[in-house]
């Protein structure tokens, strides 16, 4: 047992490093915090100060030093030299995670219809397009980078760019020539897969963080492109009047011939088309879940894994990794653009805006976040931070909170939504470095296969 000095002991440390954390916050916090510049009536800028949410978060990172100190750290420490029984959990895990699959799915397919019951036509719009559309989209273009970064352990940091030349593809295509959405879909991810192999052939050569920095290049170039290219893209001003996918023809729209409210004899409504939207995002990312699993276990998913685990000894074992890059870039970036086009269909307007570095660093934190490689995951994850992005815009009980006991103004919690998602990943990288579902079960086996714990897994070096 520690004696009453150690302890006393451990306790001044915690506070002294408490205190540096809080000097190190505040001197960060000020300029971003503590002043805030805003317009009077005059239309002039003056500068306002908001010294009480600067102290609130000065001290919330201060007590969560002083509680990491005094008993995060050593917990870790203890887990660390005690005998692995999260090894013995994994089998248990690994049957919990391939049971929640079907039951994740229907309640996936039930989900409209459960929203429309509890909420109403009215509210079910909300519940339905801001949650459930928008996350499946961020499932979608999950699975699709975790077949570069999880599988194949190549960084990618510019993964947004294949999600906007699939928007754009689709957007072009829709307003110059008149097609429709089902024939722009497949010619979206086609473009998209070829411009991963555009970027794929410069970087066979290159890996870990000087792959991460061509990649980035790639996306801001992309988006660059999108800006300055005027007499193709519209520059920043986008492209509007983009067509919505039909139900098999018939358009949805108030009244007319050829609505889908008139053919069916219903009161037209918004959640009706919503609706519909939701079904094929989450037919496509049922498609993309599917094909990911089917790769996985054919030979060019093995060599992926291979790839990923220790190049060197891919290639002595006669594996072709050009191609093995090449086809993972290539797989990525398509359902990437399949995601970009249903972007482009649902919005019905895009612009360079919606495609900065942002995006991909979502993409990619929903990945590790949800542990590289597991499919169940990246749908935890999503759901979590995306979800959690439109939960933070329904909270008005914290602007009125802040204002009646703080007299803090304009509080918005959107607007710490980036603070939220790195706390987030600094929380699970503590918890479970591995991810939220950090198990691996083997692609192929001899006889029964068996889940193994995800820190037995090299898992790459880049």
């Amino acid at each position: 047992m520690p004696s009453e000095a150690s302890n006393r002991l451990r306790v001044g440390r915690a506070f002294r490093e408490a205190a540096t954390s809080a000097l190190l916050a505040f001197g960060l916090l000020l300029p971003l915090i503590g002043f805030n510049t805003v317009q009077n009536i005059h239309n002039e800028l003056i500068l306002e100060t908001r010294w009480p949410l600067l102290a609130i978060l000065v001290a919330i990172i201060a007590a969560g030093r002083f509680a990491y100190s005094l008993v995060i750290a050593p917990w870790l420490d203890r887990r660390i030299s005690a005998p692995r029984r999260d090894r013995k959990l994994t089998g248990w895990v690994s049957h919990l995670t391939s049971g929640m699959t079907p039951v994740v799915v229907a309640f996936a397919i039930l989900y409209p219809a459960l929203a429309l019951w509890l909420a109403g036509s009215q509210g079910a719009v909300k519940w339905v397009d801001n949650f459930g559309v928008q996350i499946l989209i961020y499932v979608m273009l999950g699975w699709g980078l975790n077949i570069v970064v999880g599988l194949a352990g190549l960084l990618d940091l510019g993964y947004v760019a294949f999600y906007a030349v699939g928007a754009y593809s689709y957007a072009l295509l829709s307003t110059h020539f008149g097609l429709s959405f089902w024939i722009c879909l497949p010619l979206a991810g086609i473009l998209a897969a070829f411009w991963g192999l555009i970027l794929g052939f410069p970087v066979l050569r290159l890996r870990g963080d000087y792959l991460a920095i061509v990649t980035l290049a790639f996306g801001e170039i992309i988006r660059l492109v999108l800006i300055n290219w005027f007499s193709l893209t519209n520059g920043p001003q986008g492209v509007s009047d983009i067509p919505r996918p039909s139900f098999f023809g018939l358009e949805f729209k108030s009244s007319g011939p050829g609505s889908f409210a008139d053919f069916f004899h219903l009161t037209y409504a918004p959640i009706q088309r919503i609706v519909w939207l939701y079904y094929i995002i989450l037919a496509m990312a049922l498609l993309t879940n599917f094909v990911s699993i089917r790769l996985r276990r054919l030979p060019i998913g093995r060599a992926w894994e291979a790839l990923r685990e220790d190049e060197i000894a891919c290639r002595s074992l006669g594996i072709n990794t050009v191609n093995t890059k090449l086809t993972a870039f290539a797989l990525g970036a398509m359902f990437g653009g399949f995601a970009g086009a249903f972007f482009a269909t649902k919005q019905g307007f895009i612009s360079p805006e919606s495609f900065n570095f942002l995006e991909s660093a979502t993409i990619l934190a929903i990945v590790v976040l949800g542990g590289l490689g597991s499919q169940l995951g990246i749908v935890l994850s999503a759901i979590v931070m995306i979800g959690g992005i439109e939960v933070l815009r329904n909270l008005d009980f914290l602007k009125i909170f802040f204002l009646d006991v703080f007299g803090v103004k304009d509080f918005d919690p959107i607007q710490y939504r980036m603070l939220l998602f790195g706390l987030a990943l600094v929380v699970i990288m503590v918890w479970r470095p591995r991810g939220i579902v950090s198990s691996r079960a083997p692609t192929v086996s001899l006889g029964k296969g068996k889940a193994i714990s995800g820190d037995l897994v090299k898992e790459g070096h880049g």
